[in-house]
């Protein structure tokens, strides 16, 4: 086990391998976004797809407020931080995704190929995460996988939004019978032709490899097109480069994980500003976190 050992100590952390892509970053350089709280998106599209875009360039974010004054703190990255967690989320709204809200999967769609907002998605998230943002937590691991070369595939039935699919998927799943089986794949031929796993069945047991084919090509095969231009997109700043080399340490940031806060995350979010040690400040501070303390642990509770 020596050896497992070893490659654990040698795997970064999230924090090292995004701060060694963020040195690509030309911080005297700058992408202006000019963005309107009402419309996200637009502003975003606009400021990504702007001639002089620069994918090493800083980001500017100016939120107009709604008098059309621009808002003051451009310098302290607040609304830059603000703008790329607003735009991942209204990323998972946008129709190049399908599938439960946690666990999206890219699909394809003919104005979004033409617009060629896949590669404009994968874009804005590798952006997002060099640049200190959120990544989008929402992707779904089976995609993420397969983007990262890895081999595992663990869809279920229930990543399929379309109810009549998912209603068949679901009678397969439970056949008891060869002859039930043979009866569902006969009457669902052309929905398993599609996907290319109409076969002769021998036993019942095969019911799994074909609910788990159909699955892979519903979700991977019929939208490679997709898929593949959003992997150009997230190729920016070589993010995809550091997600195939790195995919168990970057996944976890571009798929949902119910992560609890605990006091222990919170208390180490502030930084307290202390009087010198033995003045009698510093003796009502120590008080004063010993309180704070006590408050995280009973908000848990």
């Amino acid at each position: 086990s020596n050896a497992q050992n070893d490659a654990e100590v040698e795997q970064p952390s999230v924090s090292e391998v995004i701060a060694n892509l963020a040195l690509q970053i030309d911080r005297g350089a700058v992408n202006r976004f000019n963005i309107c709280q009402s419309d996200i998106w637009d502003g975003a599209v606009r400021g990504f797809r702007r001639g002089t875009f620069a994918e090493t360039n800083d980001l500017l974010v100016k939120f107009s407020d709604d008098e059309g004054r621009f808002e003051e703190g451009l310098d302290t990255g607040g609304p830059k931080r603000e703008f790329l967690f607003l735009l991942m989320k209204r990323l998972n709204k946008r129709p190049i995704f399908d599938g439960p809200e946690q666990s999206r999967y890219l699909v394809y769609n003919s104005t979004a190929i033409r617009e060629d907002e896949y590669s404009l998605a994968g874009k804005m998230i590798a952006m997002s995460i060099v640049h200190g943002g959120p990544g989008p937590n929402f992707l779904s691991k089976d995609v993420v996988s397969y983007i990262s070369g890895q081999s595992s595939f663990n869809p279920s039935i229930g990543d399929i939004t379309d109810e009549e699919i998912g209603k068949v998927l679901q009678q397969i799943e439970v056949a008891s019978t060869l002859e039930s089986l043979r009866d569902l794949i006969f009457q669902n031929s052309t929905m398993l032709q599609t996907a290319g796993c109409f076969k002769r069945v021998v036993s019942v047991e095969e019911k799994h490899s074909i609910v788990k084919e159909y699955l892979r090509w519903y979700i991977i095969d019929r939208n490679y097109t997709a898929i593949d231009r959003f992997k150009d997109g997230l190729a920016s700043l070589k993010f995809l480069t550091a997600l195939q080399q790195h995919p168990a340490v970057l996944t976890p940031v571009l798929c949902h994980s119910n992560h609890k806060l605990t006091p222990t995350d919170m208390e180490n979010l502030f930084q307290p500003h202390l009087s010198p040690v033995g003045s009698n400040m510093r003796v009502l501070e120590n008080k004063a976190r010993s309180f704070w303390a006590d408050y995280l642990l009973d908000c848990e509770g």
